[in-house]
Order: C-alpha cells, then sequence, then structure tokens
C-alpha cells in the first residue's frame, strides 16, 4: 500500500507545476549507466540512453540544480532542508562508453559524478549475465531448450522474445549465484554456436572499461565506487560468504587500482535484489554508504547503507517537477528500511 501510494504521488507531483514543489525539495541521487551515440536495439541496450537524451538531461540539470560531489553527501545530511537544489550523479556498472561518451558530455558541463564498478568484469572483461541472458532469449534460434535451474524453454517468434526475456531474466535473478551462472552459461554456450561474437561486436556498449580507463576517468575528479564484484542480485538466496565476497573484493581491488573506495552500489538495487545481509556485509565492509534503486530523497536516509537513488528514464522532461517530487516515496523507503534492521 505504502508503495502504491508513493508511486501515485510522484506521478501526480510530476505533472504539478514546478514552482509549487521546490519547497518539497530535498537533497537526491539520480542515477544512469551507459550513453551511447545512437541505440540500434533498444530491446537489448536497455542500460544505455543516447547521447542526444542525456545531453538534453545534462543541460537541464546545470541549469537547474546544484549537483555536487558525493565528497559532499556527509555535510549535506547534516542540512537537507538547505539542500533542496542538491543532486548527487552517479553511473552504475562500468561501461566503457562512461569515458567516450558520457565523461565528455559531463566535463562539458563542469558536473561531478560518481561511478560504480562491478569489478570482476572490469578485471575480466566479461559481459554482465543478465545482458548475456539476454541475448539467448532474443536472438538463438527457435528451438525448444532445458536451461539448468530455469527447465525448459520454448523460443519462438520475434515479437514474443522481449516478453519471454524480461520473465527468464526475472527468474534468474531470482536464483543463487552459482545456480545463475550454470543457466547463463548453457545460455552462451547454445549462442557460441552460432552468432555470439558478432552480436558482441554489435552491442559494443555494454562492454566494459579497462582498469587504465577506469584510472582515467579518476584522473579527471570522477568518484570510483564499487557495484558488487559480480553484476548479480545480493538478496537472501545467496550465501553469507558471497555476499561478503560481494562487498570486500571490489573495494579492494579498486584501492589496488585507483585510490581510496568509500561508496557501494547494489547491483540491480531494488528491495527483491538486497537482504538483510547484504548491507550488513557492506556495513562491515567499511562503506561510508550504500545505495539502492529505490526512489526517495537522500534526507530519508535512516539506514545509511540503504539510501534511496532514481534512475533517470531515456527521456525526463519533467525533471524540474519530478526531482522534488522523490520524497514522496520515503514512506516507502522508510518501511523497508525498518524491516532489513539487524
Amino acid at each position: 500500500m505504502v508503495k502504491g501510494l508513493g508511486q501515485l504521488l510522484r506521478g501526480a507531483a510530476s505533472r504539478l507545476p514546478a514552482r509549487l514543489l521546490r519547497p518539497f525539495g530535498r537533497p537526491v541521487a539520480l542515477l544512469f549507466h551507459g550513453v551511447e551515440a545512437r541505440i540500434v536495439d533498444a530491446r537489448v541496450q536497455t542500460n544505455h540512453h543516447d547521447l542526444a537524451g542525456f545531453s538534453d538531461i545534462v543541460k537541464f540539470l546545470k541549469g537547474n540544480f546544484d549537483v555536487l560531489p558525493l565528497s559532499a553527501l556527509k555535510e549535506v545530511l547534516r542540512h537537507p532542508a538547505r539542500h533542496r537544489r542538491s543532486i548527487f550523479l552517479m553511473s552504475d556498472d562500468g561501461y566503457a562508453n562512461n569515458l567516450t561518451e558520457a565523461a565528455g558530455i559531463l566535463a562539458d558541463f563542469a558536473l561531478p559524478w560518481t561511478l560504480f564498478v562491478s569489478t570482476h568484469h572490469i578485471d575480466s572483461g566479461r559481459r554482465n549475465p543478465a545482458f548475456l541472458a539476454r541475448l539467448f532469449f532474443l536472438f538463438a534460434p527457435d528451438e525448444h531448450y532445458v536451461i539448468p535451474h530455469l527447465g525448459p524453454l520454448e523460443l519462438g517468434p520475434p515479437a514474443s522474445r522481449a516478453q519471454a526475456a524480461a520473465r527468464g531474466i526475472a527468474r534468474l535473478k531470482a536464483l543463487d549465484a552459482a545456480r545463475a551462472d550454470e543457466a547463463v552459461a548453457t545460455m552462451e554456450a547454445v549462442l557460441a554456436e552460432g552468432d555470439l561474437a558478432a552480436l558482441l561486436e554489435r552491442f559494443r556498449s555494454d562492454a566494459f572499461l579497462t582498469w587504465p580507463q577506469v584510472a582515467a576517468l579518476a584522473r579527471r575528479g570522477v568518484e570510483i565506487g564499487a557495484h558488487a564484484h559480480f553484476h548479480w542480485p545480493m538478496h537472501g538466496g545467496q550465501t553469507k560468504d558471497y555476499l561478503i565476497r560481494q562487498a570486500r573484493l571490489p573495494r579492494a581491488r579498486i584501492e589496488a587500482e585507483i585510490g581510496p573506495c568509500r561508496y557501494f552500489a547494489y547491483p540491480f538495487g531494488n528491495t527483491p535484489d538486497i537482504g538483510r545481509a547484504a548491507w550488513q556485509a557492506v556495513r562491515d565492509a567499511g562503506y561510508d554508504y550504500g545505495f539502492t534503486t529505490l526512489s526517495g530523497s537522500l534526507d530519508a536516509g535512516i539506514n545509511p547503507w540503504l539510501m534511496p537513488r532514481y534512475g533517470l528514464r531515456f527521456r525526463e522532461p519533467r525533471l524540474a517537477s519530478l526531482v522534488p517530487a522523490l520524497r514522496a516515496g520515503n514512506p516507502r523507503l522508510r518501511a523497508w528500511q525498518r524491516q532489513m534492521r539487524d
């Protein structure tokens, strides 16, 4: 009920005049993933803004809000009512196009931002498992398949594939990491018999940065945070040891390659993706803050390791009204945080 109310309020508020909502505003965190010059297949490139749309968003943020470095968060939280226009801009995953596209636009507008990287994927170059699964559901030949831990699957006409991908990936995310790896490995083997190499080349948008490229961004002033080691949910179905590694390994890798790592963002980051043991592992690994993908304003952060963020849509024509309205998500956030206590 709280969730539905928050969504209703945000939807209504985003249609109200910004001047009426401005006093309601509080500091917020906004999230994007990657930026591509051109989107060639929106079914696949689900994590990427096109360059023109992202440029419009950045220009609007520059002209209407105070975009601050994440190092200012502690001070902002001391007096959130004084920071109604304050925004913290973040990017998840660590795609190579953050360097080739996003960084240039953000530098042109002199906006600070934080990049959260999944360190296994930076180490190995291996694509996100959810992306590999999406390729399977969209492009594997029409056939009957038996995928470990998912059972039988029938892939048919192109018109049904996007829906099949959404269902299949949701089922994958509910698995523990070891079983999900087995399932994705089987999907990847199917694609390897055909056009996997061509698909990876076609969708280079989902290729990851290298460590020298991450270091180049850090030298340009980008804050580097951890987005777990493997990009996979940290829900209650994972083992405690797995969650501890997900929190500790990326901090160690970033500190070895780049420097201090104070911030964490959960992969996927919604309520089904984060268990109680996950935020405890993040806390115990020594991070100052952890970020979800639940909407809200940052002053609602009762638990500093379960802070809210809003994921920017590819077009955001009502940002001036939407940003202050994000505070309407706070009741849902607080209720969930209470459920996640020690």
